[in-house]
């Protein structure tokens, strides 16, 4: 059988080699160390942050950011009802529940229900305390109209950059919108240290208070003494050197992935009932991954029929996130969905868009694809 082409390998190489050996030479192989400092340091410089925060996941920078906010058992969070469960799952750790919103044509959170749900919401004496928008795919969201209903409601944003790190959106970098940010280097982001993630924000108390909460909540004496419940969610020093290597790499791995969107959009221009998921306007966003939007009607076949080749094939190709207020586990969530992102979920297909992604396996994809394609016109 051929070689399986997946959506989004880590792609690693000598440099990340490098620091991982002197970071494992050094001595540092415990949680923390002068490689964690030092990729705090180059991301927060990066994203143009003030402070900085590695830890073990993006969900557990979630997790602390939420609450570090105070919100807890009852409160709502509004978030958007298309991504992956990790957004909502942290907000249920605390005890808070998701509210979610519908995407708008980008897939991001729609601003008008996103200001009609606080609305109704905060009339009816709710305790809404918090947004939690999600970049999705690498496209940052508006956060110009964001950050005015936050305002106007009184509520603090996290923004979820899980997914779109490298990408700017009016002269700013992702990870730095919100009160308080979180990205993700789960082993298929657009960097990856294996596991892990990092806090962002302006706020000198919230940093210092994720990092307490992060290291189990230990006071600064020399016995063990907690008064809070704390977590092990500190990043360790190799995985820190790992990011260390793909952060100075990061600019390179975005540009691979722009390529391939741009050899996407011009492979499916003459394929009927096909367009790029999110592509309009797309320059500024770190294309993470390409997805693309199928209409049966005109095109002939479904997401679902394409994939199904594709898995025959061994290439990876999945359905866009499965929206959150379908997901049986939120089942009784509140919501305020209008039917986009279902659409979205039906009809979307995830491509293979991985930087490390070769000529020969992009061609073998196109390929594979037009062989599906082919017999259906």
């Amino acid at each position: 059988m051929t070689q399986k082409i997946y959506m989004s390998s880590p792609d690693v190489g000598d440099l990340e080699e490098k620091y991982v050996l002197e970071a494992l030479r050094s001595g540092w192989v415990a949680p923390l160390g002068p490689d964690v400092d030092a990729f705090e340091s180059e991301l927060a410089e990066r994203v143009g942050s003030k402070f900085a925060v590695a830890l073990s996941s993006g969900t557990a920078a979630l997790h602390l950011a939420l609450l570090s906010y105070g919100i807890g058992e009852g409160d709502l969070v509004l978030t958007s009802s298309m991504t992956f469960a990790a957004t909502a799952n942290a907000i249920r750790y605390t005890g808070a529940h998701p509210y979610f919103i519908d995407s708008d044509s980008s897939g991001n959170i729609s601003v008008s229900l996103l200001e009609q749900a606080a609305e109704a919401l905060v009339a009816e004496g709710r305790p809404v305390k918090a947004i939690v928008p999600v970049d999705l795919l690498g496209k940052v969201c508006d956060f110009t109209e964001i950050d005015r209903i936050a305002k106007r409601f009184g509520l603090h944003v996290i923004a979820d950059a899980a997914e779109s790190l490298g990408a700017v959106r009016d002269g700013r970098a992702a990870g730095s919108f919100g009160d308080t940010a979180i990205v993700s280097f789960n082993g298929n982001k657009i960097m990856t240290t294996s596991g892990g993630g990092m806090l962002l924000t302006e706020d000198g108390e919230v940093a210092s208070r994720v990092r307490y909460l992060a290291t189990q909540a230990r006071q600064a004496v020399a016995h063990y003494e907690h008064v809070d419940i704390g977590y092990n969610y500190r990043m360790s020093n190799l995985l820190a050197a790992l990011g260390r290597a793909q952060l100075v790499r990061l600019d390179g791995m975005i540009a691979k992935r722009r390529q391939h969107r741009k050899a996407y959009r011009e492979f499916f221009n003459d394929i009927p009932g096909v367009s790029l998921f999110g592509a309009d306007d797309d320059h500024l966003d770190n294309c993470w991954l390409t997805s693309v939007v199928i209409d049966p009607a005109e095109a002939g076949w479904t997401a679902a029929e394409l994939a199904g080749y594709m898995t025959e094939c061994n290439i990876e190709a999945r359905p866009l996130w499965k929206p959150m207020h379908l997901q049986p586990v939120f089942a009784s969530a509140g919501r305020l969905v209008d039917g986009t992102s279902e659409k979205f979920f039906l009809n979307g297909l995830t491509l293979p868009s991985g930087s490390a992604l070769s000529p020969q396996q992009f061609s073998r994809v196109t390929d594979t694809i037009n062989s599906f394609v082919s017999p259906q016109r």
